[in-house]
């Protein structure tokens, strides 16, 4: 199939080198989201999707939205059979979904209908479910609500955090997305609709909800580092300092709330249940170091607390 590729980060990738690799489907276009500054140097920079089509001679289109009359009317003349679509980051106008013949398929991290939305990994952590993974489906005008051609499952490990875990799902899911279109191509695959039932969503998570409220149980803590490891990070505040943080470890025993007590074995946290050892951290304008050498550093007062 002659295919245009919609997809913007790092995840996206693996999907779009295979696609370019197979010998069945021709990559014509990539479509991504606009180069944007990123980086401590603030340098305008293209996403990595744009960069390993670059790299393959692969024209790149970069509307600001999809609804952009010229992005359509190029998307038109590229007459597509196919547009496979990996985090691509922007919603597609009916107009757009029309134009090639088998449709936007998408690749999405959870197994749908669970964790519908635009951070399905993070959720999945969070919620502490054991079982995850991706699937493909027809992109329709709802939310993630079309139907679903296959999907790979994956087993959250108890150190996962969002990025280890879509590191894999990545990869799985790059495969099955190959499947999923060679299948379309053949007339052998056919989407089934999403259950009624099981459905949940999964909305960006943003940095205030990154902050983390030491008036939880330690376990959901711990689940909600990891859930935003390594964006947009997980953060607290000390001293009126902003300090991010790595996952951290469960220990068998209480302090009083949102206490920091530094000892020779290293830095301890105290929540609503047992308390958390913290790792690494980072504050301001520093890179991720040891905890005990930021707090031997930070020179805590007795009684120090995080907020």
């Amino acid at each position: 199939m002659r295919i245009v590729f919609a997809g913007t980060p790092e995840p996206a990738v693996p999907s779009l080198r295979r696609l370019i690799e197979s010998e069945r489907h021709e990559v014509i276009a990539v479509v991504t989201r606009p180069d944007a500054v990123a980086g401590r140097g603030r340098k305008v920079t293209r996403s990595p999707v744009g960069l390993l089509a670059d790299e393959h001679g692969i024209p790149v289109l970069t509307p600001r939205r999809p609804s952009e009359p010229e992005f359509i009317e190029q998307l038109t003349a590229l007459a597509p059979d196919c547009c496979p679509v990996v985090a691509y980051g922007a919603l597609l106008p009916q107009q757009v979904l029309d134009i090639p013949r088998f449709g936007w398929i998408n690749l999405h991290f959870s197994l749908l209908p669970a964790w519908r939305g635009a951070a399905p990994v993070q959720a999945a952590i969070d919620a502490g479910d054991e079982i995850t993974g991706a699937a493909t489906f027809q992109i329709e005008a709802g939310l993630d609500t079309g139907p679903v051609f296959g999907t790979v499952t994956e087993k959250i490990a108890v150190t996962d955090t969002a990025g280890t875990l879509l590191d894999r799902l990545a990869v799985s899911g790059a495969k099955l997305l190959e499947a999923t279109l060679d299948g379309v191509e053949d007339g052998t695959l056919q989407a089934v609709p999403q259950s009624n039932e099981g459905i949940s969503h999964a909305p960006k998570i943003t940095a205030e909800a990154a902050h983390i409220r030491w008036d939880l149980p330690a376990l959901a803590i711990a689940r909600r580092i990891r859930a935003v490891t390594p964006a947009p990070g997980a953060w607290t505040e000390v001293d009126d300092n902003r300090l991010k943080l790595g996952p951290v470890e469960m220990v068998e025993e209480e302090l009083p709330l949102r206490t920091i007590e530094v000892r020779k074995s290293g830095v301890y946290v105290g929540t609503a249940t047992t308390a958390l050892r913290l790792n690494q951290v980072q504050p301001q304008g520093k890179r991720m170091m040891a905890a005990l050498d930021w707090a031997r550093g930070a020179r805590l007062q007795p009684g120090a607390v995080v907020e």
